[in-house]
């Protein structure tokens, strides 16, 4: 069954213009949809577009043009509506330090409008395992516990979209890892997750769909499988008993990245060779193979050859 659409961007524009300097195009002309459950990673270098997209989601920045629904909500006509459907999880750690985190959520809950009867503090504080910390001063937590107080600050409304702007940046891998933990929960329980990251081996591991953009544009939507599989380059390595003969008019597309005595690398392109072709020309020369290891690349070639102009 297709999930529906929850977030639904359609030729989102912004554009920020100063007195005497040129006008700058945060977002071109963006188009995506998030579907209720999924984790979506929104990827990209600085000063992609990713800060203002979720800025404008959260009311923080004006949209030039464009139209935007979350959860049913048009940006335009129901603003409020469309906050309460999200949670943001900001990049910055900000939290008052002399507030525990119990009364920092209830503050926030009340900022909400949430009435005392329907407020979910202590089950928020376990889900983000700071059940322990729930009286404590919040300026003696660990930065990794500060971490996920914003996150728990951000579920205060019971929103059903939670947005992570950057959520591990300068987080040691514990940290990072119990962080996934706390994430992986909450979108179990059927939350839908909104990513965005410089971590590309996070966001493989994390998101169902992945967005990729570029000086505001939308350069690649699809899923984390499909971006992958669109990797042509396959490097292999293979260790012998000699050395080989081949060159890169063997076959149509071979690279060799290096031919020693008993170890050849080699990279070629999937869709022209197949890894079969190399072990007949092996066999033919008497070889013997020992080990063959083989890359297919991540998502990081993807990023790379779709960003770079």
């Amino acid at each position: 069954m297709d999930k529906k659409n929850v977030v639904h961007v359609k030729n989102l524009k912004k554009t920020y213009s100063k007195k005497g300097i040129n006008r700058v195009e945060a977002l071109k002309n963006l188009n995506l949809e998030v579907k209720e459950g999924e984790i979506f990673g929104l990827l990209g270098p600085n000063g992609a577009g990713k800060s203002t997209f979720i800025n404008i989601l959260g009311g923080s920045v004006i949209k030039s043009e464009g139209n935007v629904n979350v959860w049913g909500f048009d940006l335009d006509k129901s603003p409020r509506q469309v906050r309460a459907s999200i949670g943001i999880v900001p990049q910055e750690v900000n939290v008052d330090p002399f507030f525990s985190p119990k009364k920092l959520l209830e503050l926030q809950a009340g900022l909400y409008g949430v009435k005392k009867k329907d407020r979910i503090t202590d089950t928020i504080l376990k889900l983000v395992s700071l059940e322990k910390e729930a009286n404590s001063y919040t300026r003696s937590l660990s930065g990794g516990m500060k971490r996920r107080l914003l996150v728990a600050k951000a579920m205060v409304h019971q929103p059903p979209i939670i947005i992570l702007d950057e959520p591990t940046a300068g987080v040691d891998v514990e940290l990072r890892k119990k962080l996934w933990e706390n994430v992986r929960s909450l979108n179990n329980k059927g939350v839908t997750i909104i990513l965005t990251t410089h971590y590309l081996e996070e966001a493989e591991k994390m998101c169902d769909r992945i967005g990729i953009l570029s000086d505001g544009d939308l350069v690649a939507l699809d899923t984390t499988k499909n971006l992958l599989n669109k990797i042509q380059t396959k490097i292999v390595n293979i260790i012998t008993d000699k050395k080989v003969n081949i060159n890169e008019n063997t076959f149509k597309s071979l690279k060799i990245n290096s031919n020693e005595k008993n170890k050849l690398c080699i990279s070629y392109e999937k869709s022209k060779i197949n890894i079969d072709q190399i072990i007949n020309h092996l066999n033919a020369q008497n070889i013997k193979i020992f080990d063959i290891s083989t890359d297919d690349g991540d998502l990081e070639d993807v990023f790379l050859r779709l960003t770079k102009n």
